[in-house]
């Protein structure tokens, strides 16, 4: 059996159910297909080959191992990512195929959560998509992005906004399109990721939130369901707000503008996988991120580390962004 998903622009066919993607009722031409059921005979022995290393993150895990490997296959004809827990991805150079492989105890969820993130933001990244490290939020016919590095508070704000009625276009990625008029978010996945702490400060117990895996203590907020919404139209982005700190005594949260000088460095550091990125992806990427800054205000934020005080930070991000939209001109 076939299925279709759609996510970040693209239209997915998979062999197996993905959690987490938007399923499509009607299949459009199809951009990224995507085999989980077994691994084909060709590509065990492109593998078992002499693979050349491309990248290791930085992040290790408690054995000190790297907690992604990246190779080049066939000369570069081909990706395999590993991670430290045994999941593993090869990608065609071109982002339009994806093969995925693990054993138990990891689960289809434990892969699609990896698809539906960081494998998917390579893709993106190989098609010439930029991607932020951002959550992204709909505020009319406008999208505002929670920037910042893991941990800053970006799902944990996004999932406060969609607590007053706000559409979520996605998690973590930010996917955006370049138009004539404007940069647009695109639509990403349905489900915003929450740790327990998160979860619990939110909405009262983490019992009330799935978890996301298995195998893992994250939960998950589904879009679309009990008064949360998706957003699954592209809208200009006309905002982004660094999420750069948290501070103990603070009780109101502080919103300045990023500096031009230091505005772009900020988008550099947060792009969506960037470790993956080779010399002739990144001087794309620095291009397609100067024409951003130049239509969009950039606007860092500090806040306080009550996460009762929540929903007033999102109180003051629209606050701000209503100030902006104000003064724009016509």
């Amino acid at each position: 059996m076939t299925y279709f998903y759609s996510a970040y622009g693209l239209c997915l066919c998979a062999d197996l159910p993905l959690p987490g993607l938007a399923l499509l009722d009607s299949v459009p031409c199809v951009d990224v297909k995507v085999w989980l059921d077994g691994k084909p005979a060709w590509l065990d022995q492109l593998i078992d080959g002499v693979p050349e290393v491309f990248q290791t993150s930085p992040s290790r895990n408690e054995r000190n191992e790297p907690v992604l490997t990246v190779w080049k296959l066939a000369g570069g004809d081909y990706f395999q990512l590993q991670y430290a827990d045994g999941t593993e991805f090869v990608v065609d150079r071109f982002g339009k195929r994806i093969w995925a492989f693990w054993s138990s105890p990891l689960t289809l969820e434990d892969t699609a959560t990896y698809l539906a993130g960081p494998v998917l933001g390579f893709v993106l990244r190989l098609r010439g998509v930029i991607c932020l490290h951002a959550s992204a939020v709909a505020v009319g016919a406008q999208a505002i992005a929670l920037l910042g590095t893991a941990g800053a508070g970006k799902s944990t704000t996004a999932a406060a906004f969609s607590l007053q009625g706000y559409p979520v276009f996605s998690d973590d990625v930010s996917a955006l399109e370049e138009r004539a008029d404007a940069f647009h978010v695109l639509s990403g996945c349905p489900r915003v990721g929450l740790w327990p702490d998160a979860a619990s400060a939110l909405f009262g117990s983490t019992n009330d939130l799935p978890l996301l895996t298995p195998n893992w203590g994250k939960r998950y907020l589904t879009l679309d369901e009990n008064g949360h919404r998706f957003q699954r139209q592209p809208l200009p982005l006309t905002a982004i707000y660094v999420l750069s700190g948290r501070e103990r005594d603070r009780t109101s949260p502080v919103i300045e503008s990023e500096t031009a000088a230091s505005g772009l460095m900020t988008l550099v550091s947060n792009t969506y996988v960037n470790l993956l990125l080779d010399r002739e992806m990144r001087a794309h990427e620095f291009q397609s991120l100067s024409r951003v800054l130049d239509r969009v205000p950039l606007r860092r934020v500090t806040s306080g580390d009550d996460p009762a005080r929540l929903p007033e930070l999102c109180q003051a991000i629209l606050a701000d962004f209503q100030a902006l939209d104000a003064a724009a001109p016509l």
